[in-house]
């Protein structure tokens, strides 16, 4: 029998709406509670041992043989023969270059697949590969395990995953860590757009301009990542090789 809820008849207290309340909360709901802390259980168990790691995102469209598929496959390449684990959504695309990098400098290659409507399919470069059905549980693993984001051009997911970590370091909500866009020319538009809509209407602080960084080459994302652990883990060996500066590869107004 379905359930609603029925109007309250005059005269009653408030108890018996709440009941009814209470009575819509459907066995489908109360199950998918369990399957939401089953996955942050998961999730926190599987990845509690990584390495500091890099979280690479960027288009599933990108096809082998582009030069962002090279690129974040280079990247990855570099970072896992650092010795951090890079992290990916899993799929294909710019997700599979960097996981298929980081396999080939037998790094540790994680993939947080999710679950889609037309069936996203995990690439085969996993060495630690996990499946997510809620993408704000697969969000938070992505951020919580990185020292660092890299970020290729990409789609709405790709801005969707920009923007949050922006949100989060911004409202002191994680701490904050470096955000590297890589392609300045693909990015240009966007963080010129960002200074003159949003930090000269005053709707973001011009500070805030600083949480993310341009980058074109390996050596400038790998300098981007190094001050994301020196920021992260300030006491971390890799801190005390070398200075690292990522002041040129700020944003420009």
């Amino acid at each position: 029998m379905s359930k609603y809820i029925r109007p309250r008849p005059a005269g009653n207290n408030g108890h018996e709406e709440r009941q009814y309340l209470i009575d819509a909360f459907t066995k489908q709901d109360t199950w998918r509670m369990f399957r939401i802390m089953s996955e942050f259980v998961n999730g926190f168990e599987e990845l509690s041992d990584l390495p500091p790691a890099v979280t690479i995102f960027g288009s599933a469209r990108t096809q082998p043989g582009d030069a962002n598929y090279q690129l974040a496959h280079d990247i990855a390449y570099r970072l896992a023969g650092d010795g951090y684990a890079i992290i990916t959504g899993g799929g294909p695309g710019v997700m599979e270059a960097a996981n298929k990098g980081a396999m080939a400098a037998g790094g540790v290659s994680v993939g947080l697949n999710i679950e889609l409507p037309h069936e996203q399919q995990p690439n085969e470069y996993q060495t630690l590969p996990l499946s997510f059905r809620y993408f704000f549980v697969r969000n938070v693993m992505f951020i919580k395990y990185a020292v660092a984001f890299v970020i290729l051009p990409g789609g709405f997911g790709t801005l969707y995953e920009f923007f949050e970590s922006l949100t989060l370091i911004q409202t002191h909500k994680i701490k904050p860590f470096p955000v590297a866009l890589v392609n300045r020319e693909h990015w240009q538009g966007l963080a010129e757009w960002i200074n003159r809509q949003l930090v000269e209407e005053e709707l973001i602080s011009p500070a805030d301009t600083d949480i993310f960084h341009f980058a074109d080459t390996i050596d400038e994302v790998a300098a981007i990542v190094e001050a994301g652990v020196c920021q992260k883990y300030p006491d971390a060996e890799k801190c005390n090789v070398a200075a690292v500066s990522i002041e040129e590869n700020k944003v420009e107004p």
